[in-house]
């Protein structure tokens, strides 16, 4: 967690959007860090949303804590400078690019779809509605619901890794258009998948 807050870059007034709230533990430490006014944090649990809403008034933080899918982001609060993922994805929904301002990032734990390290992965979003970014660092999260990922995929990812001379996850990088991802080795021009 302490990897991931660090890499947000995260400073006073920022408009963060979490998703998955879990405990609610770090969306506290993202209200300490940029005012509980500016986080809002979804959870597709209602019990655990409910749980961590209770949590977060009695330890002063009165985050907006909106029960739902994470998927959609949340649109009634974008836009958001950051929005931050305590769940690993493969895929990153088109609704996180567009609820992101320019110039803002999306952080979200990488399933081992490409690397076996499950490599953390910022994403910075531009004016033309790209987001692009490269891996960082090793950062297992539990799945997003809905983005699972079999054994199967996992073996055929690490084969891959292997046969390509296993590089370091800090090489790989994503390109997120309005038309889908494209993962990337070493540059935007060399797409893997």
């Amino acid at each position: 967690m302490a990897r991931v807050l660090d890499a947000l870059k995260l400073a006073s007034g920022m408009r963060v959007l979490e998703i998955g709230t879990g405990t609610g533990y770090n969306a506290a430490v993202l209200a300490h860090l940029a005012g509980a006014d500016n986080v809002i944090s979804v959870e597709l649990d209602p019990v655990a949303a409910d749980r961590a809403r209770q949590a977060l008034q009695r330890a002063g933080f009165p985050v907006r804590v909106a029960t739902g899918d994470g998927e959609d982001g949340y649109p009634p609060g974008a836009p958001y400078d950051r929005i931050v993922v305590t769940a690993s994805a493969h895929t990153v929904p088109p609704a996180w690019v567009e609820q992101t301002r320019p110039g803002g990032m999306i952080l979200v734990p990488w399933a081992p779809t490409v690397h076996p390290d499950w490599p953390l992965c910022r994403l910075t979003v531009r004016s033309d509605g790209i987001a692009e970014g490269r891996f960082l660092g090793p950062s297992p999260f539990m799945p997003l619901h809905g983005q699972r990922v079999d054994v199967r995929t996992t073996d055929e990812a690490e084969r891959r890794w292997k046969a390509a001379g296993e590089p370091d996850c800090t090489r790989y990088g994503v390109t997120v258009t309005p038309e889908g991802q494209e993962l990337w080795l070493d540059s935007p021009d060399n797409i893997i998948d």
